[in-house]
């Protein structure tokens, strides 16, 4: 095993049939080095993820048959960045385009609840479609947004506080039109009338989709699973030492300052 018919010594494992060292998996048929998995047919070095049948470099994940990047996320077969959350069928950027329909109809929801706390009524309105309607009971339904509006305005202005937080989001998106409910807890305090109310609902909404890439409100509305009013005089230490719209505690109760919101007191 040690000595070939010549005498000399030779490894059936390390020498050629011509007694030079090769190894079968480091010599090709002309005795030059290849690598089964690092050569080509014609001793080149390849790899069978790096390179495509003619030779040249390529990458399944990230390159396609004609050798464009394409990265499936981000990139179709002809290179074209794309995202099928960030833009349209034409390629082109729009408004809630990047944002799932899900996270721009919550982003919606959040505006909704910010303007009317702050009594933002320009940001509020553009929330919803001109023909939005709402409904809160039985008694109190709006069949536009004009007259849902005039009613936000008139009863929950500058001299009510209000706190809305909406959470547990279920939405379902179909195309262009969505459902959404959520879950609400609101507090109102009225200090002229020396009332605070509690509460908590459930929203029940539904959105469209808009020509100018936004998604909108075009119904809303609650139903109530508790709600509780308490007289401020039954809390004779509570004191209002803050409020956006200049509504500040004094020794005979709440008074208003007449000031911009949003400006020092």
């Amino acid at each position: 095993m040690d000595q070939d018919t010549g005498g000399q010594e030779r490894s059936d494992r390390g020498m050629g049939a011509g007694g030079q060292e090769r190894s079968d998996r480091g010599m090709g048929a002309g005795g030059q080095e290849r690598s089964d998995r690092g050569m080509g047919a014609g001793g080149q070095e390849r790899s069978d993820r790096g390179m495509d049948t003619a030779g040249q470099e390529r990458s399944d994940p990230g390159m396609d048959t004609g050798e464009q990047e394409r990265g499936e996320p981000g990139m179709d077969t002809g290179a074209r960045e794309r995202g099928d959350v960030g833009m349209d069928a034409g390629g082109q950027p729009r408004s809630d385009r990047g944002i799932d329909p899900v996270a721009a109809i919550s982003r919606l929801k959040f505006r909704y609840l910010r303007a009317l706390d702050t009594k933002s009524w320009d940001v509020f309105a553009d929330t919803m479609v001109p023909e939005a309607t709402a409904t809160y009971s039985e008694y109190l339904q709006f069949e536009s947004r004009e007259a849902f509006m005039a009613f936000m305005r008139n009863t929950l202005g500058p001299h009510v506080i209000t706190e809305h937080r909406c959470d547990h989001p279920e939405i379902d998106v179909d195309g262009d039109t969505a459902t959404g409910t959520w879950y609400l807890a609101d507090t109102v305090l009225i200090p002229a009338h020396n009332m605070l109310l509690r509460g908590a609902a459930f929203y029940t909404d539904r959105y469209v989709f808009c020509a100018d890439g936004c998604w909108r409100i075009a119904h809303t509305g609650y139903e109530r699973t508790y709600e509780v009013v308490l007289s401020l005089s039954d809390l004779p230490s509570l004191r209002l030492t803050s409020s956006r719209w200049g509504l500040i505690a004094r020794e005979d109760g709440i008074a208003s300052v007449e000031r911009d919101p949003g400006t020092a007191p």
